[in-house]
């Protein structure tokens, strides 16, 4: 494995987190949101990752190397989690029975969700630094 794999690694982890959270930041914007346009309440996003094939290795020599992978979003997809119901016969969205139909979003999830990105996001920035930093200390060496 190459400095360069290393860092392509860690960039794809940090594309990968900072998706995350640009979508974390669409379901907190949209919490309270009962109207969208496909109608209905604004149905959470959930990113799925899957794992990339990023070694420099071509051909031939691609067989015999060490197999190197990173992350990409595969998808953002909207959450399977149900919708809270919640009575406001007040509400201009509320339906017949008086019940209004909320967002899918946790306020609580979507916080240690964003805590958990933030986490890993530092986490490829530290790989770098550091890679970064053994890279200078090698060509220190050589002199």
């Amino acid at each position: 494995m190459s400095i360069l794999d290393i860092l392509k690694i860690s960039a794809s982890g940090l594309k990968a987190q900072r998706i995350r959270m640009e979508v974390i930041a669409t379901n907190l914007a949209n919490i309270q949101t009962t109207r969208t346009d496909e109608g209905g309440p604004y149905a959470k996003k959930e990113v799925i990752f899957t794992t990339t094939d990023v070694s420099e290795a071509d051909g031939f020599g691609r067989m015999f190397s060490e197999k190197i992978e990173g992350v990409k979003v595969e998808e953002i997809v909207n959450s399977k989690k149900h919708f809270e119901k919640s009575y406001d016969p007040g509400h201009p969205d509320a339906d017949q029975e008086g019940y209004v139909t909320t967002p899918n979003v946790n306020l609580m999830e979507e916080m240690a969700d964003m805590i958990s990105a933030t986490r890993a996001y530092e986490a490829n920035i530290n790989v770098v630094n550091t890679t970064k930093e053994m890279f200078l200390k090698t060509l220190e060496i050589g002199k």
